[in-house]
């Protein structure tokens, strides 16, 4: 009866969408299910960021319509955070936007940027709103291979040079998802000298610059010189405060890329919750201590997940960041066949690779979101099932 738009009908399908309704499957016929698939937080948010939003919450002034840019208490604690954590200065006035979870700005900042015809380059396996992003907004997808033998980077000499004249964004993301691949910054500098040449927008996803092992702190791109000439920051409270249901995120960096963001959402949206912004100035101001404790909590799970796979044959690196474990798969099954094993034969949720992008085949990404209890069973039926 009705006729869908030829964007909508060209986008792929939303893998955790799939893996949803497979979860609720299993649960509804009373299955013991493992969830390794979908990156949430199982760890409440602490507790004074909890009581932050109470506080506010009952506050009347914050139950009417928020500023569209939000509110200036937040966007200067932003920029505090980012001096504390990155010694990078921003101008909260023009250089940093909160957002509705940083997947709404990330799906949304194509619109301001892409005409009929242009090209994003994104990263193959990659976080889905970046290929989602680009069709919505009538640009081309240009995919950029993410292999082992190259360490999950992307490789900027191998786009053909018609595909560079005509691209208006790139996107960037380390500590990737799902690989869990790192970049240093010998690699940010490339990206950088690389979008200032080509006149490109860097898209930078920095979600899990917090989640990260053995000493390992990962860095922002635009702690280098010239990055805020050419690039858009992305990060988001979800994993570092496990406020993964409270959508507060927010972009940073060039001040035209972000005052066009901030136009695209003044058009689209109406801010974020008062009180919950609150809560996000509560998070940032407040005690860190819980990250230390998340990340020995993950780091003792990836131990256990990555031995544990090790021990049954598959070829696992130890990520040093996020909290997924990204792991080959033997050749003589496909990605969706053997997440279809686990779930059907041994109750795990696990996500295919392929899900990410073709180059993500034959792979698949497992979760840090479990208790050590819990990943140890999903490892012992693992080895009854493979």
């Amino acid at each position: 009866m009705f006729r869908l738009s030829k964007k909508i009908t060209s986008l792929p399908p939303y893998l955790f969408v799939e893996i949803d309704k497979a979860k609720r499957q299993a649960r509804a016929e009373g299955r013991d299910i493992i969830d390794l698939g979908i990156g949430d937080p199982d760890q409440p948010t602490p507790g004074h960021i909890i009581e932050a939003l109470y506080q506010a919450a009952q506050d009347p002034a914050n139950h009417r319509y928020a500023l569209d840019q939000g509110m200036p208490a937040l966007r200067v604690a932003l920029a505090k955070w980012y001096k504390t954590r990155f010694n990078v200065a921003l101008n909260p006035d023009t250089e940093v936007l909160p957002l509705i979870g940083s997947k709404e700005g990330i799906a949304h900042f194509p619109l301001a940027f892409l005409n009929p015809g242009d090209y994003s380059l994104v990263p193959d396996p990659c976080y889905p709103p970046y290929k989602g992003g680009t069709i919505l907004a009538g640009g081309r997808v240009y995919t950029l291979p993410l292999i082992a033998s190259n360490a999950f980077l992307p490789d900027l000499k191998k786009i053909p040079a018609p595909i560079r004249k005509k691209a208006r964004l790139i996107y960037i993301n380390y500590p990737n998802n799902p690989t869990s691949a790192t970049a240093e910054k010998g690699f940010f500098r490339q990206v950088i000298e690389f979008a200032r040449k080509n006149k490109i927008i860097v898209i930078s996803d920095l979600a899990y610059s917090e989640i990260a092992y053995d000493g390992y702190r990962p860095a922002s791109m635009l702690e280098l010189d010239g990055a805020k000439e050419v690039a858009i920051e992305f990060h988001s409270l979800s994993k570092t405060y496990n406020m993964t249901g409270w959508r507060v995120g927010w972009a940073c960096g060039n001040p035209a890329a972000v005052s066009a963001l901030a136009k695209i959402k003044s058009n689209i949206d109406s801010g974020i919750f008062s009180a919950i912004q609150r809560a996000g100035i509560a998070a940032l101001e407040g005690p860190q201590e819980h990250l230390r404790t998340m990340c020995s909590i993950y780091q003792e799970r990836r131990d256990i997940l990555v031995s544990g796979l090790q021990s049954l044959g598959f070829t696992v690196t130890r990520p040093k960041a996020t909290f997924y474990v990204w792991f080959k798969i033997p050749q003589k099954t496909n990605a969706m066949q053997f997440a279809s094993t686990l779930l059907k034969k041994a109750d795990i949720v696990a996500t295919p690779g392929v899900g990410f992008g073709d180059n993500g085949e034959g792979y698949i990404r497992m979760a840090l979101t479990v208790s050590k209890e819990r990943m140890r069973e999903a490892l012992t039926r693992m080895q009854k099932v493979l």
